[in-house]
């Protein structure tokens, strides 16, 4: 029996939830001056121009966008722990330090940036949404943190996760649900969804996030922002917070969410090469990269697993017509190893049957969104045996069996051998890809589908398996926005459902038939679509040097700073 019964875990999420209530002060009606939308427009890297020139003050800058991020609180539940008061003092500190000298106090001086709950700060719980983790302030900054506070960062606020960040959606039953700013009948992600719903609302002007199979790219494809997802040594991820401490099997890696490549490569530049605690980051800062006037893309609209759903697929092949309109060549390829790469990822996280992940709950509820993903090791050998052998002789879905198999409890020789399956798969790619077709960058979808309705995770988190692939690898990927859901053009039609590239016939089919398929245009309409692009590793630059071309090629579409505005304007739902 837990401390005062089950019902601990409800005392601890009102206690913590009236403290971020009175941290943020009034958020009823509230939103910025039209002055203040000056600084909520502006990239985080025009806040330190604008500061250097003394047009704007750090204090000033914040005051806005702590306006917006009480707005953005209040529509979609994204904030976690409220650093308002520090935050002021620091603003005030770097305002006083700069009228004395006239030099900025570093990169990031004054930009009000946001951080996934599981980063400590000196004097502010990294609970995740675990009851038994509120209440104990870290003593320490985490080292990305420390990095982005000597470059001048002012952070302001932690944004929400997922119960034990193993799901793309985004609740817990310390800090309830984050929904996508969009449209409150979907989620923003996960698992760095706070950051995603804030920043898409321009209630940050950069983000830290954190991703092991999506946990950056889902929230930024769902919520239309931008992200990078490093490879593993590039930056230190010392300090943050995670259930499975100890596991290596893959590599969570830290990266930065935001408004613009402007941005994320602002924040690379800070971040890349410094050495952390664990001492296991190479001495390789940023890299300068100057591109090819001609690029070679590789691009695919399947994985073979489950077909990307017409929007999705749209984005990737509006994204090569642009590219291909500025003179580079774009070759469509068979993706391999996306299913391969998902039973690698399912095999070596459930090793232990997901015991040390769901010890942390403690007397809290389990979310519905793990039912599933936790399901397969509670079977016993037998049935899920039994189970996987249906699945393949009767319903002919050899992908969902394949993924039913490999769930479960494992000796130390099936780890290893899953391990060795990953390095050799890895090997594959790169003859298979890089080095057959000597592509630049990969173009793919994010995901099969552009959002998901809450609750959507419960049965389909196969869906993630579209960026597992690049973890598994170990390849760094950015995420941008290309454009958003149009019932019209995004429709399922005859011609895709015939059409080759399905996967899964039970995935596919809760997902795009029956009485209420997850994909849904019509409810979907004006939601954003990203795609991912995908470079070797240690290519982190170059990866984003081709997000900037492809954001050139594409042109004007209303992303970034005051898109969200702009929507909720041109939708007549803001005045």
């Amino acid at each position: 029996m837990w401390p005062f019964s089950s019902s601990s875990w409800q005392a601890t999420s009102n206690v913590k939830q009236e403290q971020r209530k009175r941290a943020l002060g009034n958020t009823q009606g509230v939103d910025v001056s039209a002055e203040q939308s000056l600084f909520l427009r502006a990239t985080a890297s025009e806040i330190v121009e604008r500061i250097q020139k003394s047009e704007w003050t750090a204090s000033q800058v914040l005051e806005a966008f702590i306006e917006r991020a009480k707005l953005a609180q209040l529509k979609t539940n994204c904030i976690t722990e409220v650093m308002f008061d520090w935050a002021r003092q620091r603003a005030k500190e770097l305002d006083d330090e700069f009228a004395s000298s006239g030099l900025i106090c570093g990169p990031l001086h004054g930009v009000p940036v946001s951080i996934k709950d599981q980063y400590d700060v000196i004097g502010y719980d990294s609970s995740i949404g675990f009851s038994q983790w509120t209440n104990k302030p870290a003593t320490t900054n985490a080292d990305p943190v420390q990095t982005l506070l000597e470059a001048g960062a002012i952070l302001f606020v932690k944004t929400n996760v997922p119960q034990t960040m193993f799901a793309f959606e985004c609740g817990n039953p310390v800090w309830g649900r984050t929904s996508n700013p969009y449209h409150d009948g979907y989620t923003c992600g996960g698992s760095s969804g706070g950051e995603g719903a804030l920043l898409a609302m321009d209630g940050s002007a950069l983000g830290l996030g954190s991703d092991i199979g999506g946990s950056l790219r889902i929230p930024t494809a769902y919520c239309g922002v931008y992200s990078l997802k490093p490879a593993h040594g590039r930056l230190s991820y010392a300090g943050a917070h995670g259930p499975v401490a100890g596991f290596e099997g893959i590599k969570t890696v830290a990266g930065p969410m935001a408004r613009s490549v402007k941005d994320l490569s602002l924040f690379s530049r800070i971040t890349f090469g410094v050495q952390g605690r664990d001492y296991d980051i190479p001495p390789v800062p940023f890299q300068e990269v100057t591109l090819q006037p001609k690029l070679r893309f590789g691009y695919y609209t399947t994985d073979g697993v489950i077909k990307a759903s017409p929007a999705c697929r749209r984005a990737v092949l509006e994204s090569v017509d642009a590219l291909r309109k500025q003179g580079h060549e774009c070759i469509e390829f068979d993706l391999p190893g996306s299913l391969e790469a998902g039973n690698i990822f399912v095999g070596l996280a459930s090793a232990d049957g997901y015991k040390t992940m769901l010890s942390h709950l403690g007397p809290d509820p389990k979310e519905n969104a793990l039912f599933l993903v936790t399901l397969g090791p509670k079977l016993p050998d037998f049935i899920r045996s039994i189970a996987a052998w249906v699945l393949e002789n009767f319903v002919h879905d050899k992908i969902f069996s394949s993924v039913i198999r490999v769930t479960g409890v494992k000796p130390v020789d099936e780890y290893l051998k899953l391990v060795d399956r990953r390095n050799k798969l890895t090997r594959l790619f790169y003859e298979e890809v890089w080095d057959k077709f000597n592509f630049d960058g990969i173009i793919g979808p994010v995901q099969a589908l552009p959002q998901l309705p809450h609750g959507g995770c419960d049965n389909f988190s196969a869906l993630a398996i579209a960026t597992i692939l690049y973890n598994v690898l170990d390849m760094p990927v950015g995420c941008l926005p290309i454009t958003r859901v149009d019932a019209k053009k995004d429709a399922i039609t005859e011609d895709w459902t015939k059409a080759g590239g399905h996967g899964s016939r039970i995935l596919e089919g809760g997902i795009y038939y029956g009485k209420k398929p997850l994909y849904d245009p019509v409810d979907m309409q004006g939601m954003p679509v990203n795609i991912q692009i995908v470079g070797k590793k240690w290519e982190e630059e170059k990866v984003l040097a081709m997000m900037s071309v492809m954001d050139e090629a594409l042109g004007e579409r209303d992303f970034g700073p005051g898109a969200w505005d702009n929507h909720m304007k041109s939708r007549g739902l803001k005045s």
